[in-house]
């Protein structure tokens, strides 16, 4: 078996591994897409979320939806994991797990009982915080003039 669990590797699945592993945070199908073709792979959409749809079942690759969209990085943790989650500009860190019990707990008042669970938590980071301040900084202005 070849890396991480996938049987075959294909020229494209090679390529779109190389451009996820360039990639920063998640991102989506499209823009994937849009990096290969420039890149000059041959691929289609369709083959690039087929591909993506087959990394993330196997482990390779983490997706999760933001803004509505379904996003897709490379997986660098074997292990379960949880990710911090930048709604800007898709930047991901991956956060270790909350205390289980905790979460049995509150599953248990509830009358639950776990049987698996994920976490992605949503916010801004520093960067897209600070690029957001900026420009109503520069609307303010310009709405003066």
């Amino acid at each position: 078996m070849a890396e991480h669990g996938v049987a075959r590797h294909t020229r494209q699945k090679d390529a779109l591994l190389q451009q996820l592993r360039a990639c920063e945070g998640f991102v989506s199908a499209q823009e994937l897409h849009r990096r290969l073709t420039d890149s000059g792979a041959s691929v289609g959409l369709a083959t690039v979320y087929r591909q993506l749809n087959s990394l993330a079942e196997s482990g390779v690759v983490d997706t999760v939806r933001l803004n509505g969209q379904q996003m897709f990085r490379i997986c660098d943790d074997d292990s379960h994991h949880h990710h911090l989650i930048c709604s800007g500009c898709g930047k991901t860190i991956e956060i270790e797990p909350p205390d289980m019990e905790w979460m049995r707990q509150i599953a248990r008042s509830h009358g639950f009982k776990i049987n698996s669970h994920t976490l992605e938590i949503f916010g801004l980071c520093s960067d897209c915080q600070h690029k957001r301040a900026t420009q109503s900084v520069s609307d303010s202005a310009a709405k003066r003039r």
